[in-house]
């Protein structure tokens, strides 16, 4: 069988040693602005075959089997530690590897124009980018705790140097140390419950060359002490990761003086580890802490969501707000994750993917603004009166707003809807009162993005900007695929529910639950 995982994790590691070699020589020659500016094409000829191999992930995958780790390779790492290189993925998994996918070359597109004309650092730039994208398709398939930790961490590497090295805020140095400062800080916690894990597992009988094999340490007897802590641990990253109130407010500095590019990745996908870790770890390897855990990590989710979308509408600079929005969807997702029931973590599920989708375009399409504005202001109040000079741009952003808002007919409606239906029934005690306090965020989620759109695009045109361009067409090739996949999984929400219910059924017996409902039957879903 042909090593699926395998090579969507390194074709893009070959695509970032090729322009770093090319950065690398250069260099030497000391001419930063020679050569024909090969970069870019490189780099994007490298992230469309990725999208190729992705296509060949597909079609190995057996929809009928999702909540099976398919594409499974496993090979000795570190004989000593009992550490292998073990990949896999459920339907889950292979969505989040696609978001990873799909998303690199729409970012290398939109970031064109971005860096000068210095071909060393545009090449040191397309370099991380494709860096980062192995590391996370490779995070999302990760079958063994060890590895998956060692990635967990590698991703911060490429992430510091895209923020502050290549960001167009004047804190970007000061966003890019917060960030790995709150990241690294949730690593060394996770890294020892790591270490826990396996000697308690050994302890409990797992062969010790196994003892980091998810899959072996599923069912493991930990004792109700140790496992809460190492419950703790994990969750403590993941939340970090994720962002979750009240470790959170590394996201808005990211958001405001990274690249928008920068943003997409690290916001749409990258964080997302976090909402995937909790599901595809905590909750199977930790079942009777999760439980225990869940009354406050929904109260947590609900804060998060509330306080976000507030901190949303309170914003005056664009990208900054952009960010607070996606606080407050993470606390949706991590809703219906710890509630247990298979609707809501299958809307979870569905929800990190439109997430990516919707943010995704909101993310790019402000940045297209912000690029046309004389001064490349982020203030809001900066702009006027657009949507009768720039009507294909505003009307991008109004969908992408939309989609946001989680508007009837896009796909954010479909995982919104069956992350609070699943949640009110949910097994934690307090679900359905947190839920319903949950829903205000909703209504909060369409001021801020109607004032702003409003804000933005209405009214007679500001002053200096009668006269910018529209939409061109490389950036309208940007923006088509986001729009149109939110619309496809807003009308047909099947295509995605086949990859995510059986996944969100098997979560649910793991913890214990008695909820046998199937998600996409309950949605109505065409399957």
């Amino acid at each position: 069988m042909f090593p699926w995982l395998t090579a969507l994790i390194a074709w893009p590691l070959v695509g970032a040693a090729v322009v770093a070699l090319g950065a690398l020589g250069r260099s030497r020659t000391g001419s930063a602005n020679a050569g024909t500016g090969l970069a870019r094409p490189i780099a994007l000829v490298f992230s469309l075959v990725e999208v190729v191999l992705l296509v060949g992930a597909f079609l190995a995958f057996d929809t009928g089997a999702a909540a099976e780790h398919q594409l499974a390779e496993t090979h000795a790492w570190i004989p000593q530690i009992g550490t292998s290189y073990a990949v896999a993925v459920d339907g889950v998994g292979l969505l989040l590897v696609a978001l990873a996918v799909v998303l690199v070359p729409l970012v290398l597109l939109a970031a064109w124009n971005e860096q000068g004309r210095d071909e060393v650092r545009l090449r040191r730039f397309v370099g991380l980018v494709l860096l980062l994208q192995a590391f996370m398709v490779a995070v999302f398939a990760a079958r063994d705790v060890f590895l998956f930790y060692v990635l967990f961490e590698a991703m911060l590497i490429p992430a510091y140097f895209l923020i502050g090295g290549f960001g167009q805020g004047a804190g970007r140095r000061q966003a890019a140390v917060k960030f790995l400062m709150f990241s690294l800080g949730g690593g060394l916690i996770m890294l020892a419950a790591v270490i826990a894990l396996y000697f308690l597992a050994v302890g409990a009988g797992v062969d010790p060359s196994k003892a980091f094999l998810v899959d072996e340490l599923v069912g493991v007897n930990l004792g109700t002490i140790a496992e809460r802590l190492m419950f703790v641990g994990f969750f403590v990253a993941f939340a970090i990761k994720a962002p979750m109130i009240p470790v959170h407010s590394w996201l808005p500095d990211v958001a405001g003086n990274a690249t928008p590019g920068t943003s997409t990745l690290l916001i749409c996908v990258l964080d997302k580890v976090g909402t995937f870790g909790m599901l595809t770890l905590c909750l199977p390897l930790f079942p009777e802490a999760s439980r225990w855990a869940a009354p406050f990590v929904i109260a947590l989710a609900v804060i998060s969501v509330l306080y976000g979308a507030i901190m949303a509408i309170m914003q005056t600079d664009l990208l900054r707000l952009v960010g607070w929005t996606s606080v407050s969807h993470f606390g949706f997702i991590i809703l219906g994750i710890f509630t247990f029931t298979p609707l809501g973590t299958a809307g979870s599920s569905f929800m990190m993917l439109n997430h990516g989708l919707a943010t995704g375009a909101l993310f790019l399409v402000a940045g297209f603004l912000v690029a046309r504005h004389p001064e490349r202001s982020q203030r809001i109040t900066d702009y006027r009166g657009l949507r009768s000079v720039t009507p294909v741009l505003a009307g991008t952003f109004l969908v992408a707003g939309l989609a946001t808002l989680s508007l009837p007919g896009l796909a954010t409606f479909v995982s919104e809807i069956m992350v609070l239906i699943g949640a009110f029934g949910g097994a934690p005690a307090g679900s359905a009162a947190w839920t319903v306090a949950a829903i205000p965020g909703v209504v909060l989620a369409a001021i801020y993005v109607l004032l702003t759109y409003q804000k933005i695009f209405t009214g007679a045109p500001a002053e200096g900007l009668e006269a910018l361009p529209d939409l061109k067409a490389r950036e309208r090739i940007v923006a088509a695929p986001l729009v149109v996949g939110l619309l496809v999984l807003g009308l047909v929400p099947g295509l995605a529910l086949t990859y995510v219910d059986a996944p969100a059924q098997q979560s649910a017996t793991t913890i214990a639950v008695d909820e046998p409902a199937d998600a996409a039957a309950q949605m109505g879903s065409d399957k």
